[in-house]
């Protein structure tokens, strides 16, 4: 997996503006994903982002990269936590959040549509896909709007920005390290 796969698919996590990025990728061996992906964890480990791998089939594996701070906090947004606990998820924990969206997206038939939750999308957008199984949103951007479409078209908008500007500093020779930025605790 190429730096530029993980900075054209998660540029607006790295910069500290979205709690988490998924991606599909090919490996050619398990172990070539685990050295990837804890090569990948010794960078962005200082600079408080995790990446794990939550599927694998064929060889092609589902990869999460994510702000655990971040997805804490928005775990502890009422709206998400009862959404997910609907579905039977366990709020006490990000990591318990994670282990059971892996254990979903592994075994169940279709892809839960929760993992919104885990990306960083508004709550009212994940309720309504989930509601109108996907039909009657407002607007299609990097999710389907159901809330706020100006507040996402422009959301949206900073994304684009953010990928654009970070692909074109990869392609001047700047490192995936440098390019993830470290957010300020919020104390």
């Amino acid at each position: 997996m190429s730096e530029e796969l993980v900075i054209r698919h998660c540029a607006p996590t790295l910069a500290g503006m979205k709690t988490g990025s998924m991606f599909s990728c090919m490996f050619e061996t398990k172990d070539e994903m685990r050295d990837t992906i804890r090569r990948l964890n010794r960078i962005f480990s200082k600079r408080g982002i995790r990446t794990l791998p939550l599927r694998n089939k064929d060889n092609r594996f589902l990869i999460y990269v994510f702000r655990p701070e971040d997805l804490k906090r928005d775990l502890e947004n009422g709206q998400v936590c009862d959404l997910l606990e609907k579905r039977g998820y366990c709020c006490k924990t990000p990591q318990k959040c994670i282990a059971q969206l892996i254990k979903r997206i592994n075994e169940s038939p279709d892809f839960p549509h929760e993992v919104g939750c885990f990306l960083g999308f508004p709550p009212e957008d994940v309720c309504g896909f989930i509601n109108n199984e996907a039909r009657d949103c407002k607007c299609v951007g990097y999710w389907k709007v159901y809330g706020d479409e100006e507040k996402a078209r422009k959301l949206f908008d900073r994304y684009r920005k953010c990928t654009k500007v970070y692909c074109e500093c990869f392609e001047k020779g700047y490192s995936l390290e440098k390019l993830t930025v470290v957010k300020k605790s919020a104390n």
